[in-house]
C-alpha cells in the first residue's frame, strides 16, 4: 500500500499553506495498492517531534471509515462518509503543522482495515488506535517537514 501527496514529496518540506497559521488546509493525498481484503481506511497525522516542545506527540488529523475505493483525498476536503476526530488543538478536522520551536517531521499514517469502525465524530487518536488494533491489514507512511514561519 502506498500513500503519496502531489503537494509534497515524502521526507520533504510541506508547503506553507498547509500550516495551521497559514491557511490550515489539508494537503491532497493519493492512495494506491490497497490490499484486496480491505473494508475501510484510517488516517492519523501527528508530530512526534512535539515531544521535546510540549511533552507529547501532537495529533493533527484523525480520519476513519474512508472507503477502500478512495484513491485521492482532495486538498482541503475529506472523502464522502469518512469521519474526522478531535486534534490536540481541541478541534474536529485537520489541524496543520505548527511547530513552536524548530523544524518538525509530520507523519501521515494510513491503515487498511478489515472492518468499518463504529466511532463517533470527534473521537480521539487513542480511541481510534484502540479500535483498529486487531483490524490492521496493512499500513504505510508519508512524512513531511515544516519549520516555524
Amino acid at each position: 500500500m502506498k500513500l503519496e501527496s502531489p503537494s509534497f514529496k515524502n521526507g520533504e518540506v510541506i508547503p506553507k499553506k498547509f500550516g495551521y497559521k497559514n491557511g490550515n488546509i489539508s494537503p491532497s493525498l493519493t492512495i494506491s495498492d490497497i490490499p484486496e481484503s480491505t473494508k475501510s481506511l484510517a488516517l492519523i497525522m501527528d508530530d512526534p517531534d512535539a515531544m521535546g516542545a510540549v511533552g507529547k506527540v501532537w495529533v493533527h488529523w484523525v480520519l476513519w471509515n474512508i472507503s477502500k475505493d478512495v484513491q485521492t483525498i482532495n486538498e482541503n476536503s475529506i472523502p464522502e462518509k469518512s469521519i474526522e476526530g478531535e486534534t490536540d488543538f481541541g478541534e474536529i478536522g485537520y489541524g496543520g503543522p505548527a511547530p513552536p520551536d524548530k523544524e518538525h517531521t509530520y507523519i501521515f499514517k494510513l491503515y487498511a482495515l478489515d472492518t468499518n469502525l463504529d466511532l463517533t465524530k470527534g473521537s480521539t487518536k487513542t480511541e481510534l488506535e484502540n479500535s483498529i488494533k486487531d483490524h490492521i491489514v496493512a499500513e504505510t507512511r508519508l512524512t513531511g517537514k515544516y519549520a516555524p514561519q
